[in-house]
Parts: structure tokens; sequence; C-alpha cells
């Protein structure tokens, strides 16, 4: 089954982990210094905030698949709204290895389709192809995927 995506940026962790703990009655799934996600099962829900010094509110949206297989049933469906598209087979963001595929709707909103694999110790950051490679992420755009050793999701 697949489960919804929301990431927020925001100016203050701590306030904020505070108001979603208290609006979700839930502790955060996890927890870093710059980073908290809610894996919640009522609404099923993957909602995480990560600390950005750009404008606060949605990053990005998306639909997380619990399996490689569910993944590509979305990445099919992604391939077929005919929108170019940002492959990520090995990613590492948001302390997580994930396989992930980047879309923008016809409004520019970001969208993200993933798997995740297992955790990692850091936050890491996605690369971008090349500018000449087609897909363009600005960074007044939503999605906040930059250069290689920047941050991916905030």
């Amino acid at each position: 089954m697949k489960r919804f995506h929301v990431n927020l940026s925001v100016a203050d962790m701590q306030q904020s982990i505070e108001f979603y703990r208290t609006l979700f009655a839930a502790e955060p799934t996890v927890s870093k210094d710059d980073y908290a996600k809610w894996m919640l099962e009522d609404p099923r829900i993957n909602f995480s905030i990560s600390q950005s010094s750009k404008a606060s509110g949605i990053s990005h949206i998306g639909l997380q698949a619990d399996t490689v297989e569910e993944l590509g049933e979305i990445q099919d469906r992604l391939s077929a709204a005919q929108q170019e598209t940002f492959e990520q087979p090995a990613a590492e963001c948001c302390y997580a290895t994930s396989t992930k595929t980047w879309i923008r709707d016809p409004d520019q909103v970001a969208w993200e389709a993933f798997v995740t694999h297992g955790s990692i110790t850091h936050y890491g950051s996605d690369g971008l192809p090349d500018s000449d490679a087609g897909f363009s992420v600005e960074q007044d755009s939503g999605v906040e995927v930059e250069q290689k050793g920047q941050r991916c999701c905030a």
C-alpha cells in the first residue's frame, strides 16, 4: 500500500516538532537536529519537516511505495503523464537510502515517488544531473534537491 508524503521546510525545528507532536498525538519516528518524520497510520502519511533557511512551507509532496514493484507502477504512471522525470536510483537523503523519481506537475509543483531501502547516519544529499541533462530544479521552485554535497530536501 502506498503512503502519501509531505515535506515542509520550517524555520524553528523544536517549535515545529512540539506543534506536530501535539497535532498528531505521537512522537516523531525520526528526530534529528535538522529533520523529523512521522510515519502515521491514520491518516496513512509520511510527514516530515526539515530546517531550512529558505521560505517556510511545502518543500515537495509525493508517494512512498512499500516495494520496488509498487514504485515501478508509480513510475509507469509518471512516464504516462508526459512530463519530464528525474531518476535517482541510489539517493541518500533524509537519513535514508532510497530509489526516487521526481516530476513536476503542470503548475511546477514538485512530486517525489520513492521506496526507502534503509537508514543512514547522515542527512545525505541527492545529486542533480548536469544542466544540459534536461531536468532542472530551481531553488525557489519547491523541490530543494540541490547540487551534490548540499542538502536534498530542505
